[in-house]
C-alpha cells in the first residue's frame, strides 16, 4: 500500500475547483449554516497542539510544530517550521466527523513574516481524503506580518468517500519547492480554525449481534471482535495474544448488517486478549500503538504484531514489534504484557536502510525469538521477488523473507539481514524453538506476474495460501534444503466458502503442550454468509510432532484446543473474560483493573441489551457457590442478570436485580445455592426492549462455608486377609464428629478434636478385595453456623493371598 505522490494536474485542478466554489459564492461571506457543530477541537489552540499534528500524507512530508504567544486571540496559535512540502503544514483528523454530501463553513487565522518572503501569500485549507484524493476547500491570501482570514464554505460532493478526512494548512503546490524555500516553504502561523456544519453522524455500531463462537466450541477465540495475525504469547502462566485489529474498519449497515470491506491502511491499533485456560479470554482492548496518538506517533500502521520479552540492564521489559503498513517494521517497549507502552525509537527499525533488506518489496510481519542464551532475532519480509531473478526461481524460491540479529536492547539490529530460501514464500514468517531444533513457518504466495508468471511449481512444495515449514540447527541459516513441507493447508479447505485468502499464524508452548495460532473470517462469515468482506477472527489448535521432529500437518476445526483448566469462578475476575457471547460489546473505562492491577486497562461489558448474555466454559465451584457479586452500572430501571448452568435456556438459579441509582457504579450481590461441581456458566441479561440496560466491570463468585476436614483410605493384610482402613483429619478449630460407611460397613470415629487424627478399619474376610472407596459423613457447628461435610476417599485393590 504504497501513498502516491501528488501530482501538478491534481494540484491546478484542485486549485480550479476552489475558484469555481467562489464564482458560485460559496466561499467568502456565505452564510453560516443552522446546524452551529464546530468539528475542530483545539481550534484556538490553547491546549497547546492536542489533536493537531503535522500532515503526513505523504513520506516527504515534514514540519514542526510548536505552541506560540503570538496568538490573534487568546493566549495561543501554532507556529509551523522546518516545512519540507508545500503540503507540511497543521493538521487535524476530521474522519468520522464530516459526510458526505454536506456543506460547511471554515474560518480560520493566518500570518506569515519571513523576511526573505513575498509581499503577499496564497494559503489553502486542503482536505486528503485518503491515497491521493486531495482537495482544496478555502483559500487566503495573506499581506506579511498580518493575520489573514479563511472565511468561506465548501460542500463535500455526495459520491466521496470521508472514512478518511484530514484537514490541513498548505501553500500552493509546486513540484520543487526547495529551489526557492522563502517562496514556498516560508514558516507561518495559524489560529482560530473552525469547521462548522452539520454534526457527526453517530457512529455505526460494531456490536455483533450473532453468536459468532457457538457454546461447546473453542474457535473462533472470541465471538464479539474481530482479531488476526495473531501472535500467542506465554509470560507467567498465561497465554497472551497480541492481533491486528480488523474491528477498528468494520462500520456493518444499520439495515443490512455487512460492513464494507476491510481497509488495511486505517488500522493502527493492536487487539490484545488473554487466557490461561485457552477457552475463557479476557478482553484487554486495543494498544493505540502508531497515529498522532500512539506509543510511536512516527508511525501510520499497526499490523501483524509479534512480542518478545528479554532481561536488559537487570530489568524485564516486553517488546511488541508491528509492521509499518508494508515498508518498515518497529518496536515499541512494555513495564508488562500489557503495558503501557512506550517507544524507545524515533524512527522505524526495519526499513530501507536495513542491511540485506535492500531487495525485501515488504520489510513487515516482524516475528521476534529470544534464544536460550539471550541472543535474540526479527524475522521479517514478503512481497514480490526480485526482477532480477528468473521466472522460475521468482516463483519457487523467490527468497524474499529475512532474518536479522536484535541487539541486546531489542529495539536495535546487528549486522546484516540473512535470506530466509522458503519454498513459495509470500509473507508471515515465524520461528519457534523445540528440543534444539529451529522451526520456521511461513504463508506462500498465490502466484501471479509478481512471482514469475506461469511456472511450474517444484514437487513438494506449498500450493497458493498455505503455511509452509523448515527445520534448522541455526536461526540464521535457512537454505531451501531445510523445507520440511506443508504445516496448516488454506484455511478454506476446512472452513468452505468465503474463508480463503493468505494467513498467518504463531506456535507457543504452554504447559507441556504446543499449540498453533492462525485466523480465518469464520465470525465474518455466520454474520453475513459466504461473501465475507475480509474481516479475520484468531483460532488455536493443538500442535503434535512426529518422532522426527518434522510436524504433524494441523487440522483446521471449530471444536479448537481443549480446555487447559476448569476456571476458578472464587476470585475477582473482569466481565469480559468470556467463553462465549452474544450482543454484547466492550470498551475501555477510567480506573484500574480489578483483576490485572492498576497499570492494567481497564474494559467493561457495555451496550447489553435485552435477550444478551455471556458465558464461561468450565467453572469449577468445587463443594458449592455461596454467593455471586456484580459490579455494574445501570443505565435504565428495570434490569436485571439472572445466572444459568450448563445451557443458556436453562432454569435460573439466581437473580441479581439491577436496581442502583442510574449511572453510578456498584456492587450487587446475591446468594446461590445448590451450585456445585463444575458446570458453564450463563449470565444472562433481560430488561426494558430498546434500550441498553447496565454496563458491568467484574464478577466475584463466594464460596458456601465447608468444614475443613479431609480423609485418606487404604488397605492392609492382617492374618491373609484385608483391611481397609480410614484416616480422618480434623483442620478446624472445634471438635468434629464423623462416622465412614464402605461395602464392608459403617464405623463411627466419635469426635475428633481440633487438628487431630483418628482411624478406623473395616475386616474384610478376604484375601483379595478390587478397589473401592470409603465415604466418610463429618458435621460441626463453626461460627454458630452447622456446616455437614461428605468426603470421599478411594482405595486400591488388594491381594493377601500366599
Amino acid at each position: 500500500m504504497k501513498q502516491r505522490l501528488r501530482s501538478a494536474t491534481r494540484r491546478f485542478a484542485a486549485i480550479a475547483t476552489a475558484g469555481a466554489m467562489v464564482a458560485a459564492g460559496l466561499v467568502a461571506g456565505g452564510p453560516v449554516q443552522a446546524a452551529d457543530t464546530n468539528l475542530i477541537a483545539n481550534g484556538g489552540f490553547e491546549d497547546g497542539l492536542a489533536n493537531w499534528f503535522a500532515n503526513n500524507g505523504n513520506a516527504t512530508d515534514r514540519a514542526t510544530l510548536s505552541p506560540t504567544t503570538d496568538a490573534y486571540s487568546g493566549s495561543s496559535a501554532v507556529l509551523v517550521t522546518n516545512r519540507a512540502t508545500t503540503g507540511s503544514g497543521p493538521m487535524q483528523d476530521l474522519s468520522g466527523k464530516v459526510q458526505a454530501g454536506q456543506t460547511y463553513s471554515l474560518s480560520a487565522r493566518i500570518k506569515y513574516e519571513n523576511a526573505d518572503g513575498p509581499a503577499t501569500k496564497q494559503f489553502f485549507a486542503t482536505m486528503h481524503y485518503g491515497g491521493a484524493t486531495y482537495t482544496n476547500l478555502v483559500s487566503a491570501t495573506a499581506t506579511k506580518g498580518q493575520w489573514a482570514q479563511f472565511n468561506g464554505r465548501f460542500t463535500i460532493p455526495a459520491g466521496q468517500n470521508v472514512s478518511t478526512a484530514r484537514l490541513f494548512f498548505e501553500t500552493p503546490w509546486t513540484s520543487n519547492p526547495s529551489a526557492d524555500p522563502s517562496f514556498h516553504l516560508m514558516d507561518f502561523k495559524l489560529d482560530d480554525v473552525s469547521v462548522v456544519g452539520a454534526p457527526p453522524p453517530p457512529p455505526p455500531s460494531k456490536t455483533i449481534e450473532v453468536v459468532g463462537k457457538l457454546p461447546g466450541e473453542h474457535n473462533p477465540l472470541i465471538g464479539h471482535k474481530f482479531g488476526a495475525d495473531g501472535f500467542g504469547f506465554v509470560h507467567n502462566g498465561r497465554v497472551y495474544m497480541y492481533m491486528t485489529n480488523d474491528t477498528q474498519g468494520y462500520a456493518p449497515d444499520p439495515a443490512t448488517g455487512i460492513s464494507p470491506a476491510i481497509n488495511y491502511g486505517n488500522i493502527n491499533q493492536i487487539t490484545l486478549i488473554s487466557s490461561d485456560d485457552l477457552v475463557n479470554w479476557t478482553d484487554h482492548g486495543e494498544i493505540q500503538v502508531a497515529g498522532p496518538n500512539g506509543a510511536a506517533p512516527f508511525t501510520g500502521n499497526s499490523w501483524a504484531p509479534g512480542m518478545a520479552k528479554k532481561v536488559v540492564n537487570g530489568k524485564e521489559k516486553f517488546f511488541l514489534y508491528y509492521a509499518n503498513g508494508g515498508g518498515s517494521t518497529n518496536v515499541i517497549t512494555g513495564e508488562s504484557p500489557l503495558g503501557p507502552w512506550t517507544s524507545e525509537r524515533t524512527s522505524t527499525l526495519i526499513d530501507g536502510r536495513t542491511p540485506g533488506a535492500e531487495d525485501v518489496a515488504w520489510k513487515f510481519d516482524p516475528a521476534p525469538l529470544v534464544d536460550e542464551d539471550g541472543e535474540a532475532y526479527l524475522y521479517f519480509g514478503g512481497g514480490p521477488a526480485s526482477t532480477s531473478m528468473p521466472p522460475a526461481e521468482r516463483f519457487n524460491n523467490p527468497k524474499n523473507l529475512r532474518a536479522i540479529k536484535l541487539g541486546d536492547d531489542m529495539v536495535s539490529t546487528q549486522g546484516s539481514a540473512a535470506a530466509v530460501d522458503a519454498p513459495v514464500a509470500f509473507e508471515a514468517g515465524h520461528v519457534f524453538k523445540r528440543e534444539g531444533k529451529y522451526y520456521f513457518s511461513y504463508s506462500s504466495h498465490f502466484g501471479g506476474n509478481d512471482f514469475g508468471g506461469n511456472q511450474q511449481r517444484l514437487p513438494g512444495y506449498p500450493g497458493g495460501g498455505q503455511i509452509g515449514y523448515m527445520i534448522s540447527d541455526n536461526p540464521m541459516s535457512w537454505p531451501k534444503e531445510t523445507y520440511a513441507g506443508v504445516l496448516f493447508p488454506n484455511q478454506s479447505q476446512f472452513f468452505g466458502t468465503g474463508t480463503g485468502g493468505n494467513n498467518h499464524q504463531s506456535a507457543f508452548e504452554f504447559e507441556g503442550k504446543y499449540y498453533f495460532t492462525y485466523h480465518a473470517p469464520t465470525l465474518n462469515k455466520r454474520i453475513t454468509g459466504n461473501n465475507t468482506q475480509g474481516y479475520r477472527s484468531p483460532h488455536i489448535q493443538e500442535l503434535t510432532f512426529n518422532p522426527d521432529g518434522t510436524i504433524q500437518q494441523v487440522v483446521g476445526t471449530y471444536a479448537g484446543a481443549a480446555q487447559v483448566r476448569n476456571f476458578d469462578p472464587y476470585r475477582v475476575f473482569e466481565a469480559e473474560t468470556l467463553g462465549w457471547s452474544k450482543g454484547i460489546a466492550t470498551a475501555k473505562v477510567d480506573g484500574a483493573s480489578a483483576q490485572f492491577g492498576g497499570s492494567a486497562p481497564n474494559l467493561v461489558v457495555r451496550d447489553i441489551d435485552n435477550g444478551d448474555w455471556t458465558a464461561l466454559s468450565s467453572v469449577d465451584f468445587g463443594d458449592g457457590a455461596q454467593s455471586l457479586t456484580a459490579k455494574v452500572r445501570p443505565l435504565v430501571a428495570g434490569g436485571k442478570i439472572e445466572l444459568r448452568l450448563d445451557d443458556v435456556a436453562a432454569p435460573v438459579v439466581a437473580a441479581i436485580p439491577v436496581d442502583a441509582p442510574i449511572g453510578e457504579w456498584t456492587e450487587l450481590t446475591t446468594q446461590i445455592e445448590g451450585v456445585a461441581g463444575v458446570h458453564d456458566v450463563y449470565f444472562t441479561y433481560a430488561g426494558p426492549d430498546g434500550a441498553d440496560l447496565f454496563e458491568i466491570d467484574s464478577w466475584a463468585f463466594e464460596p458456601a462455608p465447608r468444614l475443613h476436614v479431609s480423609a485418606v483410605a487404604g488397605t492392609r493384610c492382617v492374618g491373609g486377609k484385608v483391611m481397609v482402613t480410614v484416616q480422618v483429619t480434623n483442620d478446624e478449630a472445634v471438635h468434629v464428629s464423623a462416622s465412614a460407611t464402605s461395602e464392608y460397613g459403617s464405623t463411627p470415629f466419635g469426635a475428633v478434636p481440633p487438628g487431630k487424627q483418628k482411624y478406623r478399619s473395616f475386616p474384610t474376610d478376604a484375601a483379595d478385595v478390587p478397589a473401592g472407596e470409603v465415604t466418610v459423613s463429618a458435621s460441626a457447628t463453626v461460627d454458630g453456623e452447622s456446616l455437614p461435610a461428605s468426603l470421599k476417599a478411594p482405595y486400591d485393590a488388594r491381594s493377601c493371598g500366599r
